[in-house]
């Protein structure tokens, strides 16, 4: 068994390991299975992210978090520049107006 003594307590390094990272959910009557809070601040998970389902054997599935693409966000965060007026978006979808 391997132990860690931190501030005097031993901890079991496999005991520890099984608390941050198995957690155990429910599927609701939807069918919608949620990621619990304390993995979603650890990994940064934001609503609206997705994810890929895959099944790997009768009951045993992987989910994996999609990329999320490089630009996304960016508009939002132009917006949000504190400097009065720095960026306006324009009401055309293309820029073939300029």
């Amino acid at each position: 068994m391997n132990t860690t003594k931190l501030s005097g307590a031993a901890f079991d390094t496999a005991q520890v390991r099984r608390y941050l990272t198995c957690m155990k959910t429910t599927v609701s009557s939807k069918g919608q299975i949620v990621l619990p809070a304390e993995f979603r601040r650890m990994d940064r998970i934001e609503p609206g992210q997705e994810f890929e389902v895959e099944r790997l054997d009768r009951g045993d599935y992987r989910l994996v978090r999609r990329a999320v693409p490089r630009n996304e966000g960016v508009i939002d965060w132009l917006l949000a520049c504190p400097q009065k007026n720095f960026f306006a978006p324009i009401g055309s979808e293309s820029t073939d107006a300029l």
